[in-house]
């Protein structure tokens, strides 16, 4: 697993042309909302014309989300994905060509429809651009393919900005031409590389289509709201935007005011902001060790949190020089200061949206995907004119300075995290859990995403060597796995509070609670039904000096009733980890003898439930583990 990373999907086809269309949808339409307001400046507007034009264009552009993207979900889980995406970006063809006519005719108000319609093809694109990768990609890759998709989303926005602001200021008299020319150019890019997108199923070719909108947004709007953990990662995601929305536009003015800067200065704050949320997106993976890690989310929290509030403290009051170019802002007392935190917030951001998206791919049917991002735009949708709103009310009836907005944001963000936290302790218990394991060890796994299932109900058996074993392999595994262990491993403070959050199966023998082995059994049988993954630790206890024991009969009685694929899975190293039995409770509280410590985590391929038995596993945990207690 070490050898393998996020960029080699930018070599398969199966991701390439859907990560370029992406990006230069994304940039494209950038471009052209800059370009209209350089078009203004070309144009000599008043100020009051410009402050209007530039008030309506992003309302005229999110509209289309409140009214339409319940219906682009349906669609999209009606249609084969790549099929409805040449459609879209054919779509993007027709309405940049009206585009450029409103470019070369300097028409204000047609560019307004222009933009409009730009934001209703954005709207159909929305809930296709994330339902399409748990498609194409393996549950080890969603984190990785989700990183890539922000990264270039990020950095798509930012140079499309760029570049659009620009054109009138380079091209000069012939900028409408070359709007207009771009605009177009740009579209019919993205339609080619939609059309090398492989094949991808509808998620719900059966589905009958409400072309009502308003009823049919209440329909996703609950849908999305069926699990607890979607529904809350579905409010961070929108959360993520609220705190973007509040950011990228106080900073002009804060560049401007706070920093002393020429306007050149907004676009390199922008920048670090945009570069910090791409480095903090491709971090996930790594962080993740390739699963759906939403331990990271609670990190990303606490870390904007932190990068915000000492924004507030770098700078709270005006600069003292004014009509700073980036260089001489850098030169200046406290700039490093400013630098660090504006990259600070954006990787922690990265780190904090990519595992929700992820999160949410993993746990949404396919057949209801596209209705739940649907859902999810039209909830961000919300956020972002809620932003919008507070910020304007925050300056002219609170007359809060832009650093105090900035504070206000750090805590709003901390109460919301809490929030989010306390009502699905599932995060934070994975964060805590995170920590222990990645403080802890170093994690080298083999043959894990070779052989364990990417869906459907599978047993694993594994060698039972210390009371961290769950958090180990639960950390190597990509999909969410029920653990069975002995009730008083379960009970172990603290850990047991991570362990209930888990949905770990506690058992005991028949000798000392008949009642709760017999629940425990129906719950793994029930587990399994649901297709869910299933670990066991046959053994019936930790080993007391490092060697294995006789796997009991529990595993056959399993799969007596449910036959499923069953996994020979092996700890390697963990004998020697300070959880495991070698030490006393005291020994247990001193430093780890081997501090981050390498530990292998070792599958072999599935086996028939029909045709195996307790000794046959124990024999192949047995050459998994080798020599390596």
């Amino acid at each position: 697993m070490s050898g393998h990373n996020q960029f080699a999907l930018l070599r398969q086809r199966r991701f390439l042309p859907f990560f370029i269309v992406q990006a230069l949808g994304a940039f494209n339409d950038n471009v052209y909302r800059q370009a209209i307001i350089g078009l203004l400046f070309y144009l000599g507007v008043s100020d009051e014309q410009r402050s209007l034009y530039t008030t309506l264009a992003p309302a005229i552009f999110i509209l289309p989300y409140f009214l339409f993207s319940a219906l682009a979900g349906q669609i999209a889980d009606k249609l084969e994905k790549s099929r409805l995406i040449v459609i879209t970006t054919t779509m993007e063809i027709v309405i940049m060509s009206l585009a450029a006519i409103g470019f070369i005719t300097e028409n204000l108000p047609f560019l307004l429809v222009a933009l409009f319609c730009t934001g209703m093809q954005s709207t159909l694109f929305g809930p296709v651009k994330y339902s399409v990768l748990p498609s194409v990609l393996k549950p080890e890759e969603l984190t990785g393919g989700n990183g890539l998709v922000e990264m270039g989303t990020s950095i798509s926005i930012l140079s499309g900005m760029i570049i659009g602001g620009s054109v009138f200021l380079l091209a000069g008299s012939h900028g409408p031409v070359v709007a207009a020319t771009a605009v177009i150019a740009l579209a019919i890019c993205g339609n080619l590389a939609a059309r090398m997108i492989p094949r991808v199923d509808a998620g719900d070719p059966d589905l009958k289509i409400n072309w009502n909108p308003l009823p049919e947004s209440l329909v996703v709007l609950r849908m999305a709201r069926q699990q607890k953990a979607v529904r809350n990662a579905i409010l961070g995601v929108s959360w993520f935007w609220f705190v973007g929305t509040v950011l990228t536009s106080q900073l002009p003015n804060y560049a401007l005011v706070n920093l002393g800067g020429e306007p050149k200065l907004y676009l390199f704050a922008l920048a670090l902001f945009s570069v910090g949320t791409g480095v903090g997106s491709l971090l996930c993976e790594k962080l993740s060790a390739r699963t759906v890690e939403i331990g990271l989310v609670p990190l990303g929290a606490f870390g904007m949190t932190a990068f915000l509030l000492d924004l507030y403290f770098a700078r709270t009051g005006e600069a003292s020089v004014q009509n700073l170019g980036v260089l001489a802002f850098l030169q200046q007392p406290g700039s490093v200061r400013i630098v660090i935190d504006l990259i600070g917030i954006g990787l922690f951001t990265g780190v904090f949206v990519v595992p929700l998206f992820a999160l949410i791919q993993s746990r949404t049917p396919k057949a209801q995907m596209s209705r739940v991002f649907a859902a999810l735009n039209i909830q961000n949708s919300g956020f972002i004119v809620a932003a919008a709103l507070l910020s304007l009310a925050a300056h002219q009836l609170l007359h809060w300075s832009i650093p105090q907005q900035f504070l206000a944001l750090a805590i709003a963000n901390a109460i919301v995290a809490i929030y989010i936290f306390t009502i699905v302790p599932e995060f934070l218990m994975r964060f805590l859990s995170w920590v222990m394991v990645r403080t802890l060890y170093r994690l080298r796994p083999h043959g894990i995403e070779a052989n364990v299932p990417d869906e459907g109900a599978a047993l694993l058996v594994c060698n039972h060597v210390s009371y961290m074993d769950a958090l180990i392999l639960s950390a190597t595994i990509p999909r969410p796995v029920r653990f069975v262990m002995y009730y008083k491993i379960f009970n172990i403070p603290v850990l047991s509070w991570i362990f209930r959050t888990a949905k770990a199966i506690p058992i005991a023998g028949a000798r000392e609670d008949p009642a709760l082995m017999q629940r425990a059994f129906d719950e793994i049988d029930a587990a399994l039904a649901e297709g869910e993954l299933v670990c066991i630790f046959p053994e019936g206890a930790l080993t007391k000096d490092g060697t294995m024991a006789p796997f009991k009969s529990g595993v056959e009685k399993i799969l007596e009733r449910r036959p499923v694929p069953v996994v020979p899975t092996a700890l390697r190293g963990m004998w020697s980890s300070m959880w495991s039995r070698r030490d006393t409770r005291l020994g247990r509280m001193r430093v780890p003898r081997r501090f981050r410590a390498t530990v292998q985590v070792v599958a072999a391929a599935p086996v028939d439930g029909h045709s195996t038995d307790a000794p046959t596993l124990e024999t192949q945990v047995r050459a998994l583990r080798g020599d390596h207690a």
